[in-house]
């Protein structure tokens, strides 16, 4: 299993605009070829803060999902309502406690 995290810093007023579209695109995230859990998560100290965690069979899935139309249409509208860079990682998941 591989594990993608993305951190994301939006423009206060931008946040809305964000999780429409989020909301508009999620399904068809998580529906992409190799992607098995999706999660969108806020911090609770800084409302602007968001993380993505996605799970994906291989990176080979991840990569392919970068190339994709989607991923495109997908980055290209949130990127415009960042206030910081956006940061990502790459993990291997090593355990999971239930």
């Amino acid at each position: 299993m591989f594990v993608r995290i993305v951190k994301m810093r939006f423009q206060e007023d931008k946040i809305e605009a964000f999780l429409e579209n989020f909301n508009e695109v999620k399904e068809k995230i998580r529906g992409f070829e190799g992607n098995r859990f999706l999660e969108l998560y806020q911090d609770k100290n800084d409302s602007r803060i968001f993380f993505t965690y996605s799970y994906w069979e291989t990176e080979a899935h991840l990569e392919a999902y970068r190339k994709s139309a989607l991923f495109g249409e997908v980055w290209t509208y949130t990127k415009t309502l960042f206030s910081d860079k956006p940061e990502a990682w790459s993990v291997d998941k090593i355990a999971t406690l239930k």
